[in-house]
């Protein structure tokens, strides 16, 4: 059940049909639909699709660096102490995926600006899918000059640093359920009434579905790219991936879909809403790995900040804004606490060979 390229089949219609009736055309035409595939029309179909006409960061969800400046302050330093580490490269690249409104990125650059010659040195490369999203990116790092890329492999040669938060959970994902019969992958068809209905088909079922521990199983097969793609870069190399889902347990059902701050059905309104799911972080671990990468982690995000200094940067900011004190205190807490997102979130660190053990990662 191969996907739907974005700029072919349904994507190249024009604005005449809604995706909800090029989505049920598709369906009638080949037949129930994979989830990934559901997943990559819905979120970035170029006409209707959510991240390319209506991202909702700040309504449907809050990321982290939009909780506290702080967060982007501590990964910008972050930033300085793994230059250094891959011996101040220049030039060498910054790259993010997925910046949503380029908030990380400015907090992380003015607490970089403390050391002149990173700034002087870096090239600053964005990543980004949404149209909408990259308008406001190049207005909040306008006087950084960064350039757009489609994909990890259109990133200039050379020395990197790779950011990604809250950019693994939106990479689309199959998912396979173990029935009486063996494994089914999960579908998308019409019922009686013409509506979206999930359903169970037979296809080539990964071997990784067959040793999952559970029933279900979710597996994103952009893991397996972003992988080859840091791999295949020859010069020195860190990424920083931080998201939501387990360390070392394949995620199980997480498919789920965000409108207005609340949990909604992924299949009521195709484009409207943000749709997710759980990372692997142990399956991206060992794909890095088998690829020759170095592994840092993963860690919870919690302790990973309180490594970087995210008490004495709360006290700093409080000392400045006593006014403000109570707010900075809960955004903090926000990030760090183990029934917040502390725990919830976890941090893995991806370099090439040969390098320093990555700082907060201890």
């Amino acid at each position: 059940m191969a996907g739907v390229a974005i700029d072919e089949g349904i994507g190249a219609a024009s604005g005449q049909m809604s995706l909800e009736s090029r989505l049920k055309a598709l369906i009638r035409e080949t037949g129930p639909i994979p989830v990934s595939t559901w997943m990559t029309l819905c979120l970035h179909d170029p006409h209707e699709g959510y991240y390319a006409t209506d991202p909702g960061l700040g309504r449907d969800f809050i990321t982290a660096p939009e909780t506290s400046q702080a967060f982007g302050e501590l990964i910008g330093l972050w930033c300085v102490e793994e230059w250094r580490a891959m011996g101040t490269p220049d030039p060498f690249i910054l790259c993010e995926l997925g910046p949503g409104r380029g908030t990380l990125m400015a907090d992380a650059l003015r607490a970089a600006s403390v050391v002149p010659d990173f700034l002087k040195a870096m090239q600053l490369v964005l990543i980004e899918a949404s149209p909408a999203l990259q308008s406001k990116q190049a207005d909040a790092l306008a006087p950084y000059r960064p350039s757009f890329v489609e994909s990890l492999e259109d990133v200039p040669a050379g020395a990197a640093l790779i950011l990604g938060n809250e950019f693994l959970d939106c990479l689309p994902a199959r998912q396979f359920v173990q029935t009486e019969t063996g494994w089914q992958e999960r579908v998308i068809g019409l019922n009686e009434k013409d509506d979206f209905v999930f359903g169970l088909a037979a296809a080539d079922i990964p071997a990784e579905a067959h040793v999952a521990p559970g029933h279900e199983v979710d597996l994103q097969p952009g893991l397996d790219t972003l992988v080859a793609a840091l791999a295949g870069r020859s010069a020195p190399l860190r990424a920083l991936l931080i998201d939501y889902g387990e360390t070392d347990a394949a995620p199980g059902d997480t498919v789920r879909a965000y409108r207005d701050n609340a949990q909604v059905d992924p299949l009521s309104r195709p484009g409207w809403c943000d749709i997710t799911v759980d990372v692997d972080f142990g399956r991206l671990a060992r794909l890095a790995r088998a690829a020759g990468l170095d592994i840092a982690g993963p860690v919870m995000q919690g302790p990973f900040l309180g490594a970087l200094g995210i008490e004495a940067r709360m006290h700093q900011l409080i000392q400045t804004n006593r006014d403000q004190a109570s707010a900075i205190h809960r955004a903090i807490a926000q990030l760090v606490e183990p029934d917040k997102m502390g725990a919830r979130f976890k941090v893995i660190g991806l370099s090439s060979t040969g390098l320093p053990l990555m700082t907060g990662m201890g």
